[in-house]
């Protein structure tokens, strides 16, 4: 896949317009901001930069960020989280958008959803630039992996990057972390599965993950070991729960999108995971009824209020889960299930 990021107006000056930074996805519009703040920096270095946050101002208070300083007429003002923007400041923010400043690059952060959306609407009528960061899906996390190791003047392959998202889950700020730490360890900017390994095996060995796989697969044994030992090495509980719930939900999905015939890729962005999950959920398919994968989630929303209360002994609970689920499966497994 390509580039994960959003669009920036690259090249084109920011002094006397607003640009919106609106995207859920929080590390990329962190980027953004810094990458449009040195930008305008740039093209006037003598400006001031101004940072506030949209549930702090009040009026006098964004009339005093957005006026300049007493040592620099023209400033660069960030206002981030304009969702929490008193709503009586909405008029006041739109009129900069419909008339701005020449002395003013006024940078505005949204960071998606609902709240705020009448003045996030407005300002996209009033055509300003829009910076959008999208969340970053579970299925593209590889390719994000790759263009991110890329773009710090590394590389690394499409089958490491599955093992490097496989040790660290979902986490995009996780990962970009660690492909940062393993370049610069990295005699030659190439990240090898060795690496990866090296670094990151014993988290891979206890993730929430790594339990949730060898519950679907029905490996009972290995399942509980992998639990007991996340559960010593500070792995909350609710990460079980949560991870086995997704696999569940991602093997239902797949029962329903089985007779559609769709390639790898497609079928992991309709299932919401990584490539390289896909063809363990279609071999899994055989072992799991559409009634088992109903009582396994049942069970899994028993032991989820469990852990979250309702149990004095989580630990006893997240067991039973593992025995109740890797039962429900429609084969017997070929390893781990008691003999």
């Amino acid at each position: 896949m390509g580039p994960v990021t959003g669009t920036s107006p690259a090249g084109e000056p920011l002094f006397g317009r607003v640009v919106l930074v609106s995207g859920p996805e929080a590390l990329l519009a962190e980027r953004s901001v810094e990458r449009l703040t040195s930008q305008a920096l740039a093209e006037r270095p003598a400006a001031s930069v101004t940072k506030a946050e949209g549930g702090d101002l009040d009026a006098g208070g964004l009339a005093e960020v957005t006026g300049g300083s007493l040592f620099a007429e023209e400033s660069v003002v960030v206002i981030t989280a304009i969702s929490d923007l008193d709503p009586g400041l909405f008029d006041a923010v739109l009129a900069f958008a419909q008339s701005p400043s020449d002395d003013l690059a006024l940078i505005l952060v949204h960071p998606g959803g609902n709240k705020g959306k009448g003045l996030l609407d407005k300002l996209k009528k009033a055509k300003v630039v829009t910076v959008d960061c999208p969340s970053i899906k579970a299925w593209e996390l590889p390719g994000f992996a790759v263009n991110e190791a890329r773009l710090l003047g590394g590389r690394l392959d499409k089958a490491v990057a599955d093992r490097l998202v496989e040790a660290l889950g979902a986490d995009v700020r996780a990962v970009a972390g660690a492909i940062r730490q393993l370049l610069a360890d990295a005699d030659d900017r190439v990240i090898t599965e060795a690496a990866v390994r090296r670094y990151f095996a014993g988290r891979a060995d206890v993730t929430s993950f790594t339990v949730a796989d060898h519950v679907m697969a029905g490996r009972r044994d290995e399942a509980l070991g992998a639990l007991r030992w996340a559960l010593e090495t500070g792995v909350a509980t609710v990460l079980v729960t949560s991870a086995l719930a997704n696999a569940l939900r991602s093997q239902g999905k797949y029962t329903d999108l089985a007779s559609a015939r769709l390639r790898d890729g497609d079928l992991a962005r309709e299932l919401g995971v990584p490539p390289f999950k896909v063809k363990e959920i279609v071999a899994r398919s055989r072992d799991w009824t559409p009634r088992g994968l109903a009582s396994a989630l049942q069970l899994v929303a028993q032991a989820d209020a469990a852990v979250k209360g309702q149990s004095a002994d989580a630990a006893f609970a997240l067991e039973s889960l593992v025995i109740g689920v890797t039962g429900l499966r429609g084969r017997r497994p070929d390893s781990g299930m008691g003999r």
